[in-house]
């Protein structure tokens, strides 16, 4: 696979910015976990998630402790927070700790299900100092709830995507995991959601861990993958914001199917406080990567010091990425795609490939 001339210099371009950010590595996105609790089950979840859970949630004031010991380090009105799970809006406290971030003059939002934001919610959560939220929404009905487990979940997530589309002064989106499944139906999945006020959509695709690694029938193979590349062109072409997530390296479809070039900002400009206290990068990536505990080390000392397997991917260069000329654009897809043993779950470009 060749790329332009114009591919390649804005490559290299891209790559010689993300460079000279690894090396300021300014936090621009901090997720906080607050539950591992969630109302549903899915095929598809990286956590395992479930109604229960082993460990507690954590009790929100640890969470902005954290906050606190970072505020003199960091520009709060532009260090977006990001609140996440499971599910957030299990927990009944969201709504303090919104009012407390915006105290702070942080600007805050979560990702949810749908399941739980009714009118009286939302209008709580935007009085608490929202700004941004992302609901999942993954195909049509019936794929949705084979997907989330549970017959009332495409109902409700949608109910909360048209009431986001009623309501002013929000930035929010719409993500959707695409599977074999779902493919052919999402230029239906677009009408639908366009019609109803959304102005962006963000796309991926399923990758093996958690339960998708025990659910192989959610990966889409490299005709599928090229599909879901070309649809969301032609979604771009009719100037509708449509985009596919950051996981991975995309050859040819670079700069296509994305408003930027490749670049995975785990530990380069984005952190997380996981739900047991660990200090990491997106949600997403295995524990085994996490970079210390806000119960035992001083968040900011870790952000600054560690984080050098993040920032330095020299040591992705193995098994297929070993002689991979693309590597210096890639360093290896995702940190979320990488095994405990520093293996490649997926790569992106080899898919699209085959």
């Amino acid at each position: 696979m060749e790329l332009s001339l114009k591919k390649r210099i804005g490559l290299e371009l891209a790559r010689s910015i993300k460079n000279n950010r690894k090396k300021i590595h300014e936090l621009k996105q901090l997720f906080w976990e607050c539950t591992l609790r969630c109302n549903l089950r899915c095929r598809h979840c990286g956590s395992a998630c479930l109604p229960k859970s082993q460990i507690k949630d954590m009790p929100a004031d640890d969470f902005l402790s954290v906050v606190d010991k970072i505020t003199p380090y960091v520009n709060n009105h532009e260090l977006m927070i990001i609140i996440t799970g499971g599910e957030p809006l299990l927990r009944d406290d969201i709504e303090y700790v919104g009012k407390q971030l915006y105290k702070r003059e942080y600007p805050w939002g979560f990702v949810s299900n749908g399941m739980l934001l009714t009118v009286d919610r939302l209008k709580s959560l935007i009085d608490s100092g929202l700004r941004s939220t992302t609901i999942s929404l993954d195909g049509n009905e019936y794929d949705h709830n084979y997907m989330r487990g549970n017959n009332e979940s495409w109902q409700r997530a949608f109910n909360a995507i048209r009431l986001l589309g009623k309501t002013s002064g929000l930035n929010w989106d719409v993500a959707t995991c695409v599977t074999p499944k779902s493919l052919d139906s999402l230029n239906e999945l677009k009408t639908k959601l366009f019609d109803v006020g959304v102005e962006s959509w963000r796309v991926f695709s399923a990758f093996p861990a958690g339960r998708a690694a025990e659910n192989k029938e959610l990966l889409l193979n490299g005709g599928q993958m090229r599909q879901l590349m070309d649809f969301i062109k032609e979604c771009r072409a009719e100037g509708k914001h449509v985009s596919y997530s950051c996981e991975g390296f995309l050859g040819r479809y670079e700069n296509d199917v994305r408003d930027n070039f490749y670049s995975c900002e785990a530990g380069v400009s984005v952190a997380s406080v996981m739900s047991n206290g660990d200090i990491s990068a997106c949600p997403g990536i295995r524990a085994v990567f996490s970079q210390g505990n806000i119960y035992k080390d001083d968040f900011w000392e870790v952000w600054n010091n560690k984080f050098q397997k993040f920032r330095n991917r020299d040591w992705a260069k193995i098994g297929i990425c070993a002689d991979c000329k693309f590597f210096r654009y890639c360093e290896g897809g995702g940190m979320h795609l990488h095994n405990a043993d520093n293996s490649l779950m997926m790569c992106h470009l080899e898919k699209l490939n085959s």
